[in-house]
């Protein structure tokens, strides 16, 4: 057994678990999912499924060290939230100096399987994406909306690292998938702020486009950033990186997305907020597979 601040105690298996939790891992293979979106969207050719698949683990890798690295500044404020205060950092199942330990780790062997497998612009924007959510969104989360437009820039990376990766170049589609996945953060990242919104405030967490909360103008532009997605997502058919079939899938997804804001703007309601929740989970990987279906069918 492992004694923790002498009042509790868990065992190796439950001590993995909670090394398992901090790892997030569903949320870190989406991120992984991204980056082989982007991978596989950049490769003329066979891809190579070797190579794709020791990026898409450095991926993962990196993206794991960068959520315990969130989790360990949110330590005391996870503490304060319902959602969060079970988690292991928050009840010492694992101490700080663990975590960031743990943390160091994954990075050096995601850097490492990048560095040796990709190229330096993969790197440094790997290194961009850790540094950006990780010591820039992570604290500015309780002070202002601006922290959204900022976790925005790491959470939209994953599809162009998986294309800088491939092709070893920044170009105008590694741009368009970048921005699709970007401007989809905003209406995301608004409506779990939306239906967390009580939780959040416990923390000092401001979110919300609008100071006032949960108000017409945040449900507004909760609505206009999803009204966007729909002429982004033409953009790859546009460039003739797909085809038409891709194209109606995007719009049609596009418009039952916006839909959803209607609900959130006619009541303000928790519950439309969580129909767009689950909507935005939805959205980008339906959109980013028809994508790649339609480029290499």
């Amino acid at each position: 057994m492992i004694t923790i601040n002498n009042t509790s105690s868990i065992s190796i298996t439950e001590k993995l678990k909670a090394y398992f939790e901090l790892l997030k891992f569903r949320l870190s293979l989406l991120v992984a999912f991204s980056a082989a979106f982007g991978y596989v969207f950049g490769v003329n050719g066979q891809v190579n499924w070797l190579h794709m698949g020791i990026f898409t683990l450095g991926g993962f890798l990196i993206s794991g060290a960068s959520i315990v690295l969130n989790q360990i500044w949110e330590k005391d404020l996870d503490a304060l939230m319902d959602r969060t205060k079970e988690r292991p950092l928050p009840k010492n199942y694992i101490t700080t100096n663990e975590a960031l330990a743990y943390s160091i780790i994954l990075l050096t062997i995601g850097m490492s399987i990048l560095l040796a497998y990709t190229n330096m612009l993969t790197v440094s924007l790997a290194i961009l994406s850790t540094i950006l959510y990780s010591f820039v969104y992570t604290p500015l989360k309780r002070v202002g909306p601006i922290a959204v437009f900022v976790g925005a820039i790491p959470g939209a990376l994953p599809p162009l690292l998986g294309w800088t990766a491939a092709t070893g170049t920044i170009t105008y589609e590694a741009l368009i998938i970048f921005g699709i996945q970007f401007i989809w953060q905003f209406p995301h990242f608004w409506a779990i702020a939306w239906v967390l919104y009580d939780d959040y405030q416990k923390a000092g967490f401001k979110l919300l486009p609008s100071r006032a909360g949960r108000t017409a103008g945040s449900a507004l532009q909760i609505m206009i950033y999803t009204m966007f997605l729909i002429p982004l997502s033409l953009l790859p058919a546009l460039f003739q990186l797909t085809g038409m079939i891709s194209a109606v899938v995007a719009t049609i997804c596009g418009c039952l997305f916006l839909a959803q804001t209607f609900h959130l703007m006619k009541d303000g309601s928790k519950k439309a907020a969580l129909r767009i929740m689950f909507g935005s989970f939805l959205y980008l990987p339906v959109v980013q597979i028809t994508f790649l279906l339609d480029k290499i069918g």
